[in-house]
C-alpha cells in the first residue's frame, strides 16, 4: 500500500498535519503503508496535475480541496478551502466521509487529532506536543510578539527551518522524523540545527530590514520587499516593531510569485474587525480571518503594489 500526502509546503502545521495523518494511517487502515509526500504551494494559477495523486490512496491535509476522483481523504481548516465553486459543489456532494473541512479549527493538525480520536478511536499520545504547537503556530497564539520573533522554544526554531529551507527535501525528513521523535530532538539534529543558525542570521538580518522600510498609518504597517532577495520572513516582525499596530500588508516578490501578505496584530490594542480572507479572496486569494495572502504570477509587481494600496484603504477605514 503506497499511500501519497499532498501538504502545505513550508509550513509548521502542513509539516504537522502530513506527519499526524501518516501516523492515523498505519494506526488505523494500513500499518504497512509506505508514505510519499509532496509539497504545495499557494501560486496565481493553482492547479492539481493529474499525476499528482499516484498513491493506491492520495490524502490533501492543511490545503485547498481538488475533485479528482483519485482524492481520498481531505482535511483542511482555511476559510478559504476551494479553488471554484465547483470544487465547494464537488466536496458538498461526497459521501465518503473522508473529505472533511472546519474553518473553526486553528491548526488542521489539531482538526485531524480531533477526527481521528472522536471518529476512529485513534489517539497517539506521543505526538500531544505536536499538535499543542501546532494549534500555537498556526493559530498565533504566543504569549507576546518578542516570544514569536525570538525564537527561543525548539518549536520556533523548527518552524524556521521548515519555513526558510529550500526545496521540500528538509521538510520531509522533518515530517517522517515528527511522526515518532520529540521537537527537541528534531532540533538537536546536526544539519536542522546548522540550517537553523544560518537562518536565524537571515531572520535577525530581516527584522532590521523591515524595520527600514516599513512605515505605519492609521494602524496599518506597509513594506515592499522588492530587490530584497528574501523570499520569507516570520510575519510577527511587523508586531514586534509597531506593536500598537493593528494590521499589516506586504508586497514580497519571490521566483515563483508576486505575494501579497495580509495580517493582523494578535496582540493589537484594540480588536481587529475586517476578515481579511474576504478581503484576499476578491482578488484570487485567501487564507483565515485573522491573516491571508494574494499570488500574483511573477513579474506582476505594479499589480500588487496597485492591489496593496487599495487593501491598505480599506483596512484604515
Amino acid at each position: 500500500m503506497r499511500i501519497r500526502i499532498l501538504y502545505h509546503d513550508h509550513c509548521f502545521d502542513g509539516a504537522a498535519s502530513a506527519a499526524f495523518f501518516s501516523r492515523f494511517m498505519q494506526g488505523v487502515f494500513h500499518p504497512n503503508a509506505k508514505f510519499a509526500f509532496t509539497g504545495m504551494m499557494h501560486k496565481a494559477s493553482q492547479m492539481f496535475e493529474p499525476e499528482l495523486f499516484d498513491g493506491d490512496e492520495n490524502a490533501i491535509v492543511d490545503f485547498k480541496y481538488s475533485s479528482n476522483p483519485h482524492l481520498t481523504w481531505w482535511f483542511d481548516h482555511h476559510q478559504s478551502a476551494f479553488l471554484t465553486p465547483e470544487d465547494a459543489e464537488h466536496y458538498r456532494q461526497d459521501t465518503s466521509g473522508r473529505k472533511l473541512y472546519d474553518p473553526s479549527f486553528k491548526s488542521c493538525t489539531l482538526f485531524i487529532s480531533t477526527v481521528a480520536k472522536n471518529k476512529y478511536g485513534f489517539e497517539a499520545s506521543d505526538l500531544d506536543q505536536l499538535v499543542h504547537w501546532a494549534n500555537i503556530i498556526d493559530g498565533a497564539q504566543y504569549a507576546d510578539a518578542k516570544a514569536a520573533v525570538e525564537m527561543a522554544a525548539p518549536a520556533m526554531k523548527l518552524t524556521l527551518v521548515i519555513e526558510g529551507s529550500k526545496g521540500s527535501e528538509m521538510v520531509q525528513k522533518i515530517i517522517l522524523w515528527m511522526q515518532h521523535r520529540t521537537l527537541e530532538e528534531i532540533v538537536a539534529e546536526p544539519e536542522v540545527e546548522k540550517l537553523f543558525d544560518t537562518l536565524y542570521q537571515r531572520h535577525l538580518a530581516s527584522v532590521d530590514l523591515i524595520q527600514s522600510r516599513a512605515h505605519q498609518d492609521n494602524g496599518v504597517v506597509y513594506f515592499d520587499l522588492t530587490g530584497c532577495d528574501l523570499e520569507g520572513y516570520s510575519k510577527f516582525i511587523p508586531y514586534y516593531l509597531f506593536p500598537d499596530s493593528t494590521y499589516t500588508v506586504s508586497v514580497s516578490p519571490s521566483s515563483f510569485r508576486t505575494k501579497i501578505s495580509v495580517g493582523s496584530n494578535p496582540w493589537a490594542p484594540q480588536e481587529p474587525r475586517h476578515n481579511l480572507a474576504t478581503i484576499c479572496e476578491r482578488y484570487g486569494g485567501g487564507g483565515h480571518p485573522r491573516v491571508g495572502a494574494i499570488s500574483f504570477p511573477p513579474g506582476e509587481l505594479e499589480k500588487a503594489r496597485a492591489v496593496a494600496a487599495e487593501i491598505i484603504e480599506e483596512l484604515k477605514r
